[in-house]
């Protein structure tokens, strides 16, 4: 069966179908799941201070609503004790620690159920192996809460996708559009599947995610909606910064763009912080846009850069709802991502109508 007529089979019983749609990031949360770092060749010199900046971000999160941590069976031990009272641990297979990507996409339904998508998950597009367990990370989170499963057939990482919970997500053609993903899908098919277990009418397009970003360009990097009809989007800034050129080109984008409402987008602009190099030589894809939204607060990463503030009072500005809460958080960079990346959201279900 080809791809094509795999997503025509699958469309009938797609979240969508049933009622379901994912909610924004924003709306509340029964809980965050996330996974202790255990890649050897990924963290090589780095993985304690990962760890230990892992443990920061999840007793940060834990101040705003309860946190989940899978961590293999022999590090869970060192996981109870280095994140503290008050954070189950769960011992399970991994691979990887980037929840936001390995992770179910919660969904909702207007009765107040909570199912999950299961995508397949092919370690962004095959640069890390073994990936088995991680591909199975979904599944084991649905399975253990006793939620309804919609295995999907597309290969697809939670950071790649923003929602504003009312009809409209936004991607990068780098990271869908990539042969190492989809490559027997149109950049329409992918729509549909989106449409199909998403819950959205509409699909936004922005180009390119950050330089040197192994994800090939996830959006959580890039853009996020802070409501319906704004957008956070990270700024170009000047010629000479390396993502100036693929940020404005963004920006266009969004100009252009219509809302699943039909609406134009309000923008706001966070900036970028100061480049570093990694241990490979290259200017290391750091972001303020990698922040998780809590249940009353917000928990973004500090880079240690004269700009750490300003990204902060960006963030007071447009959730002046939440409480900011900066997190230092380079370390986790050093294995390809932040905080957005290690997390992910489990939506507290809708009050039931009567």
């Amino acid at each position: 069966m080809n791809a094509k007529s795999q997503t025509a089979r699958d469309a009938a019983k797609t979240p969508a179908a049933a009622g379901f749609r994912m909610p924004a990031e924003g709306s509340l949360h029964a809980r965050c799941w996330m996974a202790w770092p255990c890649r050897e060749e990924l963290w090589r010199s780095h993985r304690e201070e990962a760890r230990a900046a892992f443990a920061r971000v999840a007793r940060a999160i834990r101040d705003f609503e309860p946190v989940t941590v899978l961590a293999r069976p022999e590090d869970a031990g060192d996981a109870v004790s280095a994140l503290g009272a008050g954070i189950e641990v769960v011992p399970a297979a991994l691979d990887d620690s980037w929840m936001r990507d390995i992770g179910p996409t919660f969904v909702t339904d207007d009765s107040g159920n909570v199912a999950g998508v299961h995508w397949r998950f092919n370690g962004w597009g095959e640069k890390y192996r073994p990936y088995a367990h991680d591909a199975e990370a979904g599944a084991f989170i649905i399975s253990r809460l006793g939620l309804p499963c919609f295995p999907a057939s597309i290969v697809m990482e939670g950071g790649a996708i923003s929602v504003d919970g009312e009809g409209t997500a936004m991607v990068t053609e780098e990271c869908l559009l990539n042969p190492n993903r989809n490559p027997s899908l149109t950049r329409r098919e992918i729509e549909e599947i989106l449409e199909a277990y998403l819950g959205v009418r509409r699909v936004i397009w922005l180009g390119q995610g950050l330089v040197n970003d192994e994800t090939d360009g996830h959006v959580d990097n890039v853009a996020c909606f802070v409501r319906p009809g704004v957008v956070l989007l990270a700024a170009g800034g000047d010629s000479a910064n390396l993502n100036a050129q693929r940020m404005n080109d963004n920006r266009r984008r969004l100009d252009a763009a219509r809302d699943g409402a039909g609406r134009r987008l309000k923008i706001l602009s966070m900036p970028l912080p100061r480049p570093r190099e990694g241990d490979d030589g290259k200017s290391m894809a750091l972001s303020y846009m990698n922040f998780y939204i809590a249940n009353g607060g917000i928990v973004m990463p500090g880079f240690g850069s004269p700009v750490d503030g300003d990204a902060a009072d960006v963030l007071r500005r447009a959730f002046p709802e939440r409480k900011i809460v900066q997190v230092p958080s380079l370390a986790i960079s050093h294995g390809g991502g932040n905080i957005h990346c290690i997390t992910q959201q489990e939506p507290l279900p809708a009050r039931k109508s009567t």
